[in-house]
């Protein structure tokens, strides 16, 4: 059961579970805590997870003011400072990854590890193509299912829009109880386009491991791996017949990976 948490005057929308090193996950745009479901299950024999709502997602107000990645990379830093964890790993997806990054740049000390999924340093041109149809498609679709119709096509591989995963989440999506306005989705996906890393990742001292599906058409594995070579140290993985949202389509395979990245980190002290 989650709860409410003050991080620094905001009220973040907070699900933890599991006890060990602690992790913290960064949803991408639109998603609440729960879409780290099968993680929160699958991994919590071995940590202590916490996985949030976003400002503008899930049970997270959306304040009034400029929201950018740098104040929700704050919020993450506010949000472990109050549940007082001197440090954590930590896990973004995609817009989530960009959060991270952020945080492990403004927050150094935070960053035990850094697990980056689907992510890019910054958007190019076919990304701000792409977002600028998600903007007006949110407007436009005639209704809610029909929108996540439509954005599902990028977000999940053809295997799962073929045997009814798809479908699934859709559902899922429509009966959860806060859904996300069509401000919120617009804010956050400005928020996003915002986002800049390029020239400071060099800066990043946490180990890091990047993710990226095979077939993602939303971040192609060649952002990924501008990421991994511009932070020092960083491994590279591409995750074969996978696209955009792979912890929720092969969560065993996504546990497995992040499991044996921590641990290598863990024992590396």
């Amino acid at each position: 059961m989650g709860e409410m948490i003050n991080a620094d005057g905001v009220g973040l929308w907070v699900e933890r579970q599991g006890k060990g090193p602690d992790v913290l996950l960064i949803a991408g745009l639109g998603d609440p805590a729960e879409a780290w479901q099968s993680q929160l299950d699958g991994l919590a024999d071995r940590y202590r997870l916490t996985a949030f709502d976003n400002r503008g997602a899930g049970r997270t107000a959306l304040p009034e003011g400029l929201l950018s990645v740098p104040r929700m990379a704050d919020d993450a830093a506010a949000l472990l400072g109050a549940l007082d964890v001197p440090n954590a790993h930590v896990a973004g997806f995609s817009g989530g990854s960009f959060i991270a990054q952020e945080l492990a740049l403004r927050h150094p000390r935070l960053v035990r590890s850094l697990v980056l999924t689907s992510t890019c340093a910054r958007p190019d041109a076919y990304f701000l193509s792409m977002t600028r149809f998600w903007n007006w498609m949110v407007e436009r679709a005639p209704d809610e299912r029909a929108m996540l119709e439509a954005f599902y096509l990028w977000i999940y591989t053809p295997r799962a829009h073929a045997d009814g995963t798809v479908d699934r989440m859709i559902e899922e999506a429509l009966a959860f109880p806060h859904p996300q306005s069509v401000e919120a989705f617009q804010r956050q996906l400005a928020a996003f386009l915002g986002h800049d890393t390029l020239d400071r990742l060099g800066r990043i001292t946490a180990p890091t491991l990047v993710l990226a599906g095979e077939n993602d058409i939303a971040t192609p594995p060649r952002l990924g791996r501008v990421v991994a070579e511009r932070i020092p140290g960083a491994r590279f993985a591409v995750l074969p017949g996978e696209a955009h949202q792979p912890f929720q389509e092969v969560p065993d395979l996504f546990n497995d990976r992040v499991d044996a990245f921590w641990r290598e980190v863990e024992a590396q002290g």
